[in-house]
């Protein structure tokens, strides 16, 4: 039994609110035990230069940590004058997750920008900033077909994520920071609501790891990624 209280393939509870932030409709809050991150979406009116000319858009993020979200205080990064690479590589990340579901081409020549600000971390950021993420690039493109911008809602898929690890021998699914900190292999999973990846991160940290152990995670992350889908239908509906 982990710390709290959840077998070893059971998700934290996850609860998203629509529309959170009140200037913007395409917004949600969602919380996934104690991490906490507000995704908002919104469009520009202009492609990145390497598009213009193709009629093609693209959907782009950006994600950071505020201050005081985990145990001690961090120094924004626009303080420091640059982006971390940890910060780079999940703004990729979460950028690649929602392309991968999103026929950009009838988009037309505009940027979907989706901002993930975490205000309270407790393991899984990145994961819950993309299940969050995918919802509130729905509710942008609904709200860019209520007003004529696009002809239909070019949604192809679901996309949600989750991390799962091994932690003192045994495969978890879900981790808390506590968990994430001891963790002998970390894992990132990114799936499409028919089971297809997008993506795999996976690390052994200061050790290796089996083909058994690989599986028995991308197993338990199988399980786990159609049960947050499921929420999000809840939130959304269907495409």
């Amino acid at each position: 039994m982990r710390q709290d209280k959840r077998g070893p393939g059971d998700l934290r509870p996850i609860k998203i609110t629509s529309k959170y932030i009140k200037h913007q409709p395409a917004s949600v809050l969602i919380e996934a035990g104690d991490t906490k991150i507000i995704c908002c979406a919104v469009v520009d009116e202009k492609a990145p230069p390497f598009l213009r000319g193709t009629g093609t858009g693209w959907i782009t993020a950006e994600y950071s940590l505020l201050p005081f979200s985990t145990g001690r205080r961090s120094v924004r990064e626009s303080v420091r004058g640059r982006i971390g690479g940890r910060t780079h590589e999940i703004q990729r990340l979460i950028g690649r997750s929602l392309r991968a579901a999103v026929d950009l081409s009838a988009l037309g020549e505009r940027t979907i920008m989706v901002d993930c600000d975490v205000i309270q971390a407790d393991g899984g950021t990145r994961t819950t900033a993309i299940t969050g993420a995918f919802v509130a690039l729905i509710h942008c493109l609904r709200g860019m077909k209520r007003e004529g911008m696009i002809k239909y809602v070019p949604a192809e898929d679901f996309v949600a994520a989750v991390s799962a690890g091994v932690v003192e021998g045994k495969p978890l699914l879900d981790l808390t920071y506590e968990e994430d900190s001891g963790a002998s292999v970390d894992l990132n999973i990114v799936m499409t609501g028919k089971g297809q990846f997008v993506e795999i991160q996976g690390t052994g940290e200061e050790a290796t790891f089996s083909e058994e152990e690989f599986l028995k995670l991308i197993s338990l992350s199988k399980e786990g990624i159609p049960r947050i889908i499921k929420i999000q239908k809840e939130i959304i509906g269907e495409l």
